[in-house]
């Protein structure tokens, strides 16, 4: 698992053995950002991004090396993406890690312009965390939600967002929401 594009394009990340993480594949990652690319344009060094159930951080990761702003990191366990941090120490305050469960996440300050999510397939943890950014204010006005499920799993889309656009890599379908 590697890096796709910009600034750390070709840097390695570590993943550890095991079907306990499922980072998001080089291929649906470089196809998100080439979708962020055209509803966005390149320039990401005013947003904030969250990723959340990140894993290994692979989608974070990715977003520093391509400009962003900041990437706050949330997961139950970050052995993988703290592991993965110390791989962008020039990087570290743009990195921040939260030790939490997703359904439970904790109010804070900062608002995000985008989050990122790759929950457990159809456990329906999605869904809940997409309450508890709402309800915890977490997003910033118009802010874009990437969502990773399933392909054929069943996603209620909450009245709060507006769809803008889906697409299928393989076993995943990404939705893109944005906040109305």
């Amino acid at each position: 698992m590697r890096i796709v594009a910009g600034k750390y394009r070709g840097k390695k990340l570590w993943a550890p053995e095991g079907k306990d993480v499922r980072p998001t594949s080089e291929r649906a990652r470089e196809a998100i950002f080439n979708i962020l690319y055209s509803h966005l344009g390149g320039d990401y060094s005013n947003m904030n991004i969250a990723d959340i159930f990140a894993g290994t951080g692979a989608f974070g990761f990715e977003a520093i090396s391509r400009g962003f702003k900041s990437v706050t990191f949330v997961d139950i366990n970050t052995m993988a993406v703290e592991k993965n941090a110390k791989l962008f120490t020039t990087e570290a305050e743009k990195i921040k890690i939260v030790r939490s469960d997703a359904t439970r996440l904790p109010r804070i300050r900062q608002k995000f312009n985008m989050i990122f999510m790759d929950a457990p397939y159809a456990r329906g943890l999605t869904e809940k965390v997409l309450e508890q950014i709402i309800q915890k204010e977490w997003l910033a006005e118009k802010a874009l939600c990437i969502v990773e499920v399933r392909e054929d799993e069943v996603f209620p889309v909450s009245d709060a967002f507006e769809l803008i656009d889906e697409r299928e890599y393989g076993l995943a379908r990404i939705l893109f929401f944005r906040l109305k």
